[in-house]
């Protein structure tokens, strides 16, 4: 999310359809650093007993080998260019729709309590959760 007078805010975010629930992050780049930070979260919340499949789209902060993945997480990278089989592109939409487009902030600290106060809202909503996350063509096993 960006206004024009302020730096840019990053949300980085996994959902999990099958037990309804996410994780999320507000940094202030999307970068090595970042990513690094998220997948620890998405390790930290999927826990040392579960194994998570996590998909990605091929941007360059999610595909480098400088990443250490975690033991209990795969990373599945999707085709080039193919935001329709990721998931979390719908998260984006519903979070710009209900709550960060024609807004204007403050200033920085509005824009990053803005994304906190959405991303919260939408964790709020398992239903809304299982909803986005699953397809059709995909089996949820628990």
């Amino acid at each position: 999310m960006r206004q024009q007078q302020y730096e840019y805010t990053h949300l980085f975010g996994a959902i999990c359809p099958a037990y309804a629930k996410c994780v999320g992050l507000v940094m202030p780049r999307s970068n090595t650093q970042s990513m690094q930070a998220h997948l620890d979260e998405i390790a930290k919340a999927v826990g040392p007993s579960n194994h998570a499949a996590v998909l990605m789209d091929r941007a360059p902060w999610h595909m480098t080998h400088k990443l250490i993945i975690p033991a209990n997480m795969t990373i599945i990278p999707l085709p080039p260019v193919s935001p329709e089989l990721n998931p979390v592109e719908q998260v984006w939409n519903w979070l710009r729709q209900n709550f960060l487009s024609n807004r204007v902030f403050e200033n920085y600290e509005a824009i990053v309590d803005g994304c906190c106060h959405a991303w919260k809202a939408f964790a709020d909503l398992p239903d809304l959760i299982r909803s986005i996350g699953s397809r059709s063509w995909a089996t949820l096993h628990r």
